[in-house]
């Protein structure tokens, strides 16, 4: 059978993202996940002292990932990603529990937010490609009512994602337009991540 990823070893992804790691399956990738361990919130918050923006945020989270995971298996090509959804100025993050997504969903609609996703893959403990990309979304006016029906819809997994939706659910009626690859969406950008891991020389395509 043909093979496509060339490495001897397995791509490490620095995540324990199902949506992550059936994207890059799908694409048809040899992958292992492993968590990297780090503390988002003290990157983020380093990140707000340099003064960072939303774009620059995700591609330090996915570095600092990836660098995690580099430092234990440096033999290993590692992809850390990430997501950072902003919404005129404000950095949003994975809401803690139902009342949360709530308050969220309520900031967000009728204004369009956007989703900057970002990756870093790293080998021997130093990162040798970026690649980013970004989607803008737009939700539609939506009432108390509509939130909390949509709430009791889509379930508990809503607590999973920034944007509390899943575009591939429930959650696509949430929104007035949606501009934007839907693997930057997801998360993970698959153009830009595979331009980049043929630049390596890991893809036989």
């Amino acid at each position: 059978m043909p093979v496509l990823w060339t490495p001897s070893e397995k791509l490490l992804l620095a995540s324990t993202s199902a949506t992550r790691l059936t994207l890059l399956v799908s694409a048809g990738l040899s992958v292992e996940t492993q968590d990297s361990g780090i503390d988002e919130r003290a990157v983020e918050e380093a990140a707000a002292h340099e003064g960072l923006d939303p774009p620059a945020l995700a591609a330090r989270l996915a570095a600092e990932k990836a660098l995690a995971v580099s430092r234990r298996h440096p033999e290993r090509v590692v992809l850390g990603a990430d997501q950072v959804l902003a919404c005129e100025g404000q950095v949003f993050h994975k809401p803690s529990d139902r009342d949360a997504a709530h308050l969220q969903l309520k900031r967000l609609t009728g204004r369009q937010h956007s989703l900057h996703s970002a990756g870093a893959l790293t080998i021997g403990g130093q990162v040798v490609e970026t690649f980013s990309d970004t989607a803008h979304l737009t939700l539609r006016p939506l009432t108390d009512e509509a939130i909390d029906l949509y709430l009791d819809l889509a379930g508990p997994d809503v607590l999973k994602s920034v944007g509390v939706y899943q575009l591939e659910g429930f959650g696509i009626h949430l929104f007035e337009t949606v501009e934007g690859d839907h693997s930057t969406i997801l998360g993970l950008p698959l153009l830009p991540l595979l331009a980049a891991l043929r630049r390596l020389g890991c893809l036989a395509l």
